[in-house]
C-alpha cells in the first residue's frame, strides 16, 4: 500500500543588515568556502587519470575501428568492379586495393559504366582515406591536447 506524500515547508530565512547567516551555496558553510570545495571537486573531475593503458586501449579500437571502415570501402570496390567491368574476383579486389591505396588503375577499363564507377570509387576512396586517418589520429592529437594544456581556455 502506497505511503501519501509528506508536505515539506520550506521557510525564508530572515533577511537582516548582518547577513552572516544566509548563505547562498550552503546551510552550513559560507559562499566562499563553498565555492573552495567546489573549485576542488572540479580540479578532481578535470584530473582524468589517462595512462598508457587507457592511450593503447583507445588507440587499438580506433585503430579496429579505421580498418573496418577501409575493409568496407574495398568491399564497395571489389563487388562494383566485377559487377561493372566484369572483371575477376582477384582481378577487382587487385583494381580495388591499388584505387583506395592511391596507385591507380591496374586493368584497362572498356565499357563505360566501368570508368564511371571508376571515377566514383576513387573519389569514394579518398573519402574512406580521409576518414580512416582521422579515426586512427584523433587519440594521438587528443593526448597531445592533454600533455599540453591546450582543450582548457586559460
Amino acid at each position: 500500500m502506497r505511503q501519501p506524500l509528506k508536505s515539506i515547508t520550506i521557510t525564508q530565512p530572515q533577511l537582516t543588515r548582518n547577513s552572516d547567516n544566509v548563505h547562498l551555496f550552503s546551510k552550513q558553510k559560507p559562499p566562499s568556502q563553498s565555492m573552495e570545495d567546489w573549485k576542488q571537486v572540479e580540479s578532481l573531475l578535470d584530473k582524468r587519470i589517462y595512462t598508457n593503458n587507457t592511450f593503447i586501449r583507445d588507440f587499438v579500437s580506433y585503430l579496429s575501428l579505421s580498418t573496418l571502415f577501409i575493409l568496407l570501402g574495398l568491399l564497395v570496390g571489389i563487388i562494383g568492379y566485377h559487377w561493372t567491368a566484369h572483371l575477376s574476383w582477384i582481378d577487382a579486389m587487385v583494381e580495388a586495393s591499388m584505387i583506395l591505396s592511391g596507385m591507380g588503375p591496374v586493368s584497362p577499363l572498356l565499357t563505360n559504366s566501368a570508368k564511371f564507377f571508376a571515377s566514383l570509387y576513387a573519389l569514394f576512396s579518398g573519402l574512406i582515406f580521409v576518414l580512416a586517418m582521422g579515426v586512427v589520429l584523433s587519440p594521438l592529437v587528443y593526448s597531445l591536447l592533454k600533455k599540453l594544456r591546450l582543450d582548457k581556455p586559460d
